[in-house]
């Protein structure tokens, strides 16, 4: 039953630093714009892959080599 002692006010710092995350995420605009960061994985990224073989094992043609 001691244990109550200690585990209640830790459990209320806890909650309390949760908020606290949330509202300083909020504040920061971390969760302005859901829609777009959802629809971001779906974008074409050029660059990202470059000197990388298309197949493993399969050689690539430096573009400097032409």
């Amino acid at each position: 039953m001691d244990i109550l002692y200690l585990l209640i006010p830790i459990s209320v710092l806890l909650v309390l630093l949760i908020v606290g995350v949330f509202g300083w995420a909020i504040n920061n605009g971390q969760l302005d714009d859901l829609e777009r960061e959802g629809g971001r994985i779906f974008e074409e990224v050029q660059g990202v892959d470059e000197g990388q073989s298309p197949t493993p094992g399969a050689v690539q043609e430096s573009p400097t080599s032409r």
